[in-house]
């Protein structure tokens, strides 16, 4: 099911050549001491939103008055190839982008237009002190902090004071991504990352998130100055941060998996043993009372395919 379209797709064109040597990325020096931060938009290239946020910075000119900010557009030729008519084919060229951020996969042998650009943007993650990736779901759905499986990710999430609902979830069974890579997963590494889901891909709603999101990531880093931000806050904070630990992850066996009916993710199911998915001769049930549904979602089913997280809140 395609959703309404109620987004235009940003011009990214003036952003291409920067500073770098790599297209598509700024670093913006303040040129006096402070942490190095970095933002990406278009992990996926039809969840565009975020690029509709980083470009505000470019628009507005904004540079950070301490350490560094690094602005990245990431699977840009994904992202060229939107098509209304089709708007999940330009999700990735060749596989997903988010997927790829193990060392044994970015500095293997194996060749893919996702790893290309991820091997061409590993020194700006590798060098981030802090790190937010924005992105959106298919599904229409409240905004999610992603934090891995990081318990500073979610206490730096607090700072930011944004969204309602944090995650900590169990990793990703289809690959490293970039928010668990190196130093950000590490419980031992001052490095932080975190990843907001900003609502469905292409509501407005979506696109005013990822601003607000971005301003307070922005704020509680202190790179750029406290009133430039607040002024683009728009958004009225959650009165309270609720944290989500997911326990386990559905993944799809087959092309028969259904759910048994739409759900529209973090409903919160009351029951233990209440079925949620069937997968051929396979039944998926609530394994405790007030299971929480987290993203699911059929639009990318196909085998080894995590179709829905369970989680309870803590």
């Amino acid at each position: 099911m395609n959703h309404p379209i109620q987004l235009a797709p940003p011009d990214i064109g003036p952003c291409k050549s920067g500073n770098t040597g790599v297209d598509f990325v700024h670093v913006l020096d303040s040129g006096k001491p402070g942490p190095k931060v970095m933002v990406q938009a278009l992990t996926h290239g039809n969840e565009f939103c975020g690029a509709i946020a980083l470009k505000r910075l470019f628009d507005e000119k904004i540079m950070p008055e301490k350490g560094k900010l690094t602005l990245a557009f990431a699977n840009v030729a994904a992202y060229a190839r939107f098509d209304f008519d089709d708007p999940d084919r330009s999700r990735y060229i060749d596989e997903d982008y988010n997927r790829v951020w193990a060392d044994e996969t970015l500095l293997g042998p194996r060749d893919s237009a996702e790893l290309r650009r991820a091997r061409q943007l590993r020194p700006f993650v590798d060098a981030a002190d802090y790190l937010l990736d924005l992105h959106s779901m298919h599904e229409p759905c409240r905004p999610i902090m992603v934090c891995a499986k990081s318990e500073k990710s979610a206490t730096f999430s607090r700072r930011i004071g944004v969204p309602g609902d944090l995650l900590i979830d169990t990793g990703h069974p289809a690959g490293l991504r970039m928010i668990e890579r190196g130093g950000f997963g590490d419980p031992a590494s001052p490095k932080t990352a975190v990843l907001i889901e900003c609502g469905q891909h292409w509501e407005k709603g979506a696109a005013d998130v990822a601003v607000d999101t971005l301003f307070r990531f922005l704020l509680a880093t202190d790179v750029v100055n406290a009133s430039i931000c607040k002024f683009h806050t728009r958004l009225a904070p959650p009165a309270v941060q609720k944290l989500i630990r997911v326990t386990e992850a559905v993944v799809a066996k087959s092309m028969d998996f259904r759910f048994p009916y739409l759900f529209k993710g973090l409903e919160v199911i009351r029951k233990a043993g209440t079925v949620v998915a069937t997968d051929g001769d396979t039944t998926w049930r609530t394994p405790y009372d007030d299971c929480v549904m987290v993203m699911p979602s059929l639009a990318h089913v196909k085998p080894g395919t995590t179709v829905l997280r369970l989680g309870r809140y803590d």
